[in-house]
């Protein structure tokens, strides 16, 4: 019997070299994930940076796949995702050229040393609700509240939708 699948919404972000070109690239290869039915993506937006302000705008979105395996796995496949686009992991908010995060895979709820879930920053971040919003408005964060409600919390944060 084939395992179930699980919704989870992913945010991709990326602020170095041409960030479009490459959330959207990474957009396909979220696309091309074995055991993964893609559903949806967000348009982008471009944002400004959280916490090391002098850095150049982020460009975000959100997509959304049926997973067939485990949030272990499909974040192992994130981060070779973010490997093959020259990612390296350092300094916390610091410029990057991708960046995936899960943010929600099921109802599932955990706080482990590789993984919490839902993400722990999800409902303050404009970069991550309003992409999520446009896809996803009506989605309940595992008791924080609906999306629209929790982004309409964070309207002070500078997030313009690309054409």
């Amino acid at each position: 019997m084939a395992a179930p699948y699980v919704t989870a919404y992913v945010a991709l972000g990326a602020n170095l070299g041409d960030p479009i070109i490459t959330v959207r690239a990474a957009i396909e290869a979220l696309r091309g994930l074995a055991g993964a039915r893609f559903l949806a993506v967000s348009s982008l937006y471009r944002t400004a940076p959280v916490g090391l302000r002098d850095q150049p705008d982020f460009i975000n979105a959100v997509a959304t796949m049926a997973v067939a395996g485990s949030a272990d796995d499909l974040l192992a496949d994130l981060f070779a995702i973010e490997a093959a686009f020259g990612r390296v992991r350092g300094l916390k908010n610091a410029p990057r050229t991708l960046d995936l995060d899960l943010l929600l895979f099921g109802a599932e709820c955990r706080d482990s040393p590789g993984l919490t879930l839902p993400h722990p920053r999800l409902t303050e971040r404009a970069f991550v609700l309003a992409p999520l919003a446009e896809i996803a408005p009506t989605l309940d964060i595992n008791g924080h509240g609906l999306v629209s409600d929790l982004l309409a919390r964070v309207a002070d944060q500078r997030i313009e939708r690309l054409p």
